[in-house]
């Protein structure tokens, strides 16, 4: 489940949207796009095996927000009422690793309807924490946490079936998907993020400065 590219490199020295092809968002020039979301970037956010902390970044953008919204319209983020995921999509962040099946199935979704997919934070980048429990087979994991814990379990069935089943393991997204861009941290600050969503949504390569080249 790896792909042969999209890998980051040593200590994240940049983040860089790739040049043409799918990984090239729509230039605009600033301004001057209208408020009926006409030439508007289409930009999405998701949420896979994290604990939600990089979106709770991305609204710490505050009035930056407004900026945003003059030249991007959200068309889906876990803090937008959408279920599907759209198609056409110029930038999309990815948050969390991929821990279960459902992770997986949106990330292949993501890829196919995205120009340019960024993983959105370290355990997008790495795995992180959420990769903690590859130390351990699924079953152990599933056995020492629900069956061996207190209270009854339900079992069998359409129980089982309300949570997604878990990968072996987790992985970081561009183990499972082509990654255009990487925006590292946990969470990313926001200075770190809109540095990084500006020049993405203008369809240029990202270069962090140093300060911002750092997991953690």
């Amino acid at each position: 489940m790896t792909t042969s590219r999209s890998k980051p490199e040593g200590e994240m020295q940049e983040v860089e949207g790739t040049e043409g092809g799918k990984g090239k968002a729509r230039r605009k020039a600033a301004g001057g796009q209208g408020k009926e979301g006409a030439n508007k970037v289409r930009l999405a956010t998701a949420w896979l095996g994290g604990c939600s902390g990089c979106h709770m970044s991305f609204l710490d953008l505050d009035e930056k927000l407004i900026d945003l919204a003059e030249v991007a319209d959200l068309v889906y983020s876990p803090i937008a009422d959408v279920k599907t995921f759209p198609e056409n999509v110029d930038v999309t962040l990815v948050e969390g690793a991929v821990a279960n099946v459902d992770h997986l199935e949106l990330a292949q979704q993501i890829r196919a309807r995205s120009r340019v997919v960024v993983s959105f934070g370290d355990c997008a980048v790495t795995g992180n924490v959420t990769s903690m429990r590859n130390r351990l087979d699924v079953d152990d994991l599933l056995t020492k946490v629900y069956r061996e814990g207190p209270g009854q379990v339900p079992r069998g069935g359409e129980a089982d079936k309300i949570v997604p089943a878990l990968l072996p393991r987790v992985y970081p997204l561009h183990q499972v998907i082509p990654v255009d861009a990487f925006i590292p941290g946990c969470p990313p600050d926001p200075e770190r993020i809109w540095t990084a969503v500006s020049a993405l949504l203008r369809g240029d390569p990202v270069r962090l400065d140093e300060t911002m080249r750092k997991f953690g």
